[in-house]
C-alpha cells in the first residue's frame, strides 16, 4: 500500500472530494476562517474569495450559515466549539507552521487531516530572525547595546565568523533554511535532528550521543525543534550544562521548549551568557515576568515568523486543489510525531 494510501485510510480523506460521475457543486466545498492570533480574519477572505470567487467563505465566530457546505478549516489556535459546529470538515489547514495546539487534547476529531503552513514567506521570515539573532551574538552587539546605556566607549576583539560555532536543534524545513544561511556567512554550522540527515555545509548530529557532542561545541544555540512531549522543556539546566559556559541560546520554536526558572538560574551563574526569546510557555508574557527587565534576555513577542495572509492563501488553494485531485497536499502532519 502506497504512503498516500495508507493516509487515505487513516484520515478518512478521499480521492472522491468530488466524484467523477456527479460533480459536487463546488458551492457545497465551502471554507470557514478562524484565527485567534489577531490578525484580520478578512484579510484571509478577501484573497481567498479572489482565487475561488465561486466558493462560500465563513468567518468564525460570526453565525453559522450552512455548516454542513463546509468542508475546510483554515485555523490558528481555533476552540473545540468549531468542530462541533462543522461536523463535515473534511482537512484543517493550520494558518501556521507550528501545530502543537491542534494536536493537544485531540481537539481535531482524528479521522481529519491536518495540514500545517509550508509558505517561503514564512520560512524567509523564520531564517532574517534567526540570522539577525546569531550575528548579532556573532558581532557582539548585544554587549555594545549595554556600553550604550552606560555611555561606555569599549570596541571589542572582532571574532573571525568560521570560529563562531552555532548549533541548531532542529533540522526540518526550517532549520535547514536557517543553516544554509549561516553557512553563506562562514559560519561554523552544525545541527541535530531526530534522524541522520545530510546536509552540505553542516556537521549534522542525531541521537543522544550526537546531541551531547553538537551541544558541546555549541557557542550559540538555536533551538528550531516542533513541540512533542519528548521535546517539552528540553532547554532545562541539565542540557545547558552541556554547553560551553558563556554560550547563548535563541529559542525560536515553541515556549514550553525552555524552563524559565533554569535559565534564569544559567543565566546568573554564568553557564549563559544572554538569551534571546520570542516564544514563552505563556503568551502575552505576563507583565510580572522577571524576563521582561533582565540585562541578559532579549524578548520579541513572537513575531519570528508571521504568517502572510496573501501568501498563505495561495499556498493552502494550492493544497485544496490538490486534495480535490485525489492527491496528497503538502505538509500533511503525522500525528504520530507530533508535527
Amino acid at each position: 500500500m502506497t504512503r498516500l494510501l495508507e493516509q487515505q485510510v487513516r484520515f478518512n480523506y478521499s480521492p472522491k472530494l468530488v466524484p467523477d460521475t456527479e460533480k459536487r457543486k463546488v458551492r457545497n466545498m465551502s471554507f470557514i476562517i478562524c484565527d485567534t492570533s489577531g490578525v484580520s480574519q478578512q484579510l484571509y477572505l478577501d484573497r481567498l474569495k479572489a482565487l475561488m470567487p465561486e466558493r462560500e467563505v465563513q468567518i468564525w465566530p460570526e453565525e453559522p450559515n450552512q455548516p454542513e457546505t463546509v468542508k475546510y478549516a483554515l485555523v490558528w489556535k481555533p476552540p473545540a466549539q468549531l468542530f462541533e459546529t462543522y461536523k463535515n470538515i473534511k482537512a484543517v489547514f493550520n494558518l501556521g507552521a507550528g501545530v502543537d495546539a491542534l494536536l493537544e487534547d485531540q481537539m481535531v476529531p482524528e479521522h481529519l487531516p491536518i495540514i500545517r503552513l509550508i509558505d517561503p514567506l514564512l520560512d524567509r521570515g523564520m531564517i532574517e530572525y534567526v540570522t539577525w539573532a546569531v550575528l548579532r551574538y556573532h558581532r557582539l552587539l548585544h554587549l555594545y547595546e549595554g556600553f550604550q546605556t552606560q555611555k561606555q566607549w569599549t570596541p571589542l576583539a572582532a571574532t573571525d565568523a568560521r570560529k563562531t560555532r552555532v548549533g541548531i536543534l532542529g533540522l526540518g524545513q526550517l532549520g535547514q533554511g536557517c543553516a544554509d544561511m549561516l553557512c553563506r556567512l562562514n559560519l561554523q554550522v552544525m545541527g541535530w535532528s531526530r534522524s541522520p540527515k545530510d546536509i552540505a555545509g553542516v556537521a549534522t548530529y542525531h541521537g543522544e550521543t550526537g546531541l551531547n557532542e553538537m551541544l558541546a561545541q555549541s557557542d550559540i544555540l538555536v533551538c528550531l525543534l516542533p513541540l512533542t512531549s519528548q521535546t517539552c522543556g528540553m532547554l532545562n539546566a541539565d542540557l545547558y550544562a552541556k554547553l560551553p559556559k558563556g554560550a547563548k541560546v535563541i529559542n525560536v520554536a515553541r515556549g514550553p521548549h525552555l524552563i524559565v526558572e533554569d535559565t534564569l538560574a544559567a543565566l546568573e551563574s554564568g553557564q549563559l551568557e544572554h538569551v534571546t526569546l520570542d516564544v514563552f510557555p505563556t503568551e502575552p508574557l505576563t507583565a510580572d515576568s522577571p524576563l521582561w527587565h533582565h540585562p541578559k534576555v532579549t524578548v520579541t513577542p513572537h513575531i519570528a515568523s508571521q504568517t502572510v495572509p496573501d501568501s498563505a492563501i495561495e499556498t493552502i488553494v494550492a493544497n485544496v486543489q490538490r486534495l480535490e485531485a485525489g492527491k496528497e497536499p503538502q505538509g500533511l502532519v503525522q500525528r504520530d510525531h507530533g508535527y
